[in-house]
């Protein structure tokens, strides 16, 4: 039995804020390994700034290239359509049925989890690792998911620390500005978006 992080987002690029949120959740947890999972670009997408799913793929395949026990799943770029949590880790439970899921998220994510789509089914299938913004925000976790989660079925690790903090619009506006976004991007994605023309008018 084996215990599989998740972590899940448009990764528009992904950047080293990610990489090291997975490295520090597979620390702490004891993961065996961690999956990425980019979301599906819709066709008539709200965001003008969202890159087409096969770049998002790709990045992250190569952000990942280094790391033996990090993976990249197209499992919602397959589904299409809007892609739901609950969806995602019972096709991902079929996959590994014997192995633990940790689905890994951010404390704002975290805090909003009882109003997402059959949260039921989230909690029956995955552990959620919860990490923290600062320092100060474990005790209003816990009490969360005492108050909220839990009583839904939820189980949960809540981790001490928080992670390096990225933005991905910040890369994304000073994409064109290398010494500013060096330390916050892997170098080789860093050179698919320029060869690619990625995040330009």
């Amino acid at each position: 039995m084996s215990k599989i992080g998740i972590i899940g987002g448009t990764f528009n690029p992904i950047h080293n804020g990610h990489t090291l949120l997975a490295l520090y959740c597979k620390e702490k947890l004891n993961l065996d390994k961690v999956i990425f999972i980019p979301t599906y670009t819709p066709p008539h997408k709200s965001d003008k700034d969202l890159e087409s799913e096969v770049h998002r793929l790709n990045m992250c395949n190569i952000a990942v290239q280094n790391y033996p026990d990090f993976s990249v799943s197209d499992i919602e770029i397959k589904r299409k359509g809007k892609s739901y949590t609950y969806e995602t880790l019972t096709s991902l439970k079929e996959i590994y049925p014997n192995d633990t899921l940790y689905f890994i998220t951010g404390a704002d994510m975290f805090l909003t989890l009882e109003k997402w789509k059959n949260p039921e089914i989230i909690f029956d299938k995955a552990v959620i690792a919860a990490v923290p913004r600062n320092l100060s925000d474990s005790e209003m976790l816990n009490s969360h998911y005492q108050n909220f989660l839990k009583p839904l079925g939820a189980k949960a690790c809540i981790l001490d620390e928080p992670v390096l903090s990225v933005s991905s619009t910040f890369i994304r506006e000073n994409i064109d500005n290398y010494d500013l976004i060096k330390s916050l991007i892997d170098r080789n994605v860093y050179e698919y978006i320029v060869k690619n023309n990625l995040y330009r008018e």
